[in-house]
């Protein structure tokens, strides 16, 4: 009996870090090269406001 799952499509436009690349195609490789540089930059702004809080709360202190 199959998994009703199996019918379902398979979800695009994840990367697991160290995943084998070699069966991607080039749009596929471009695309994880989007995605990634995406996640970067909203990684980046969040510890950008994570370090405006904590120097905000440094300051505080110091006072």
């Amino acid at each position: 009996m199959a998994n009703e799952d199996d019918d379902r499509p398979r979800k695009a436009g994840s990367h697991e870090i160290g995943q084998d690349l070699a069966m991607l195609s080039v749009e596929e490789l471009t695309g994880r090269i989007a995605l990634l540089r995406s996640e970067i930059e909203r990684v980046e702004q969040a510890l950008a406001k994570k370090r405006a809080s904590r120097d905000a709360a440094a300051s505080i202190f110091k006072s």
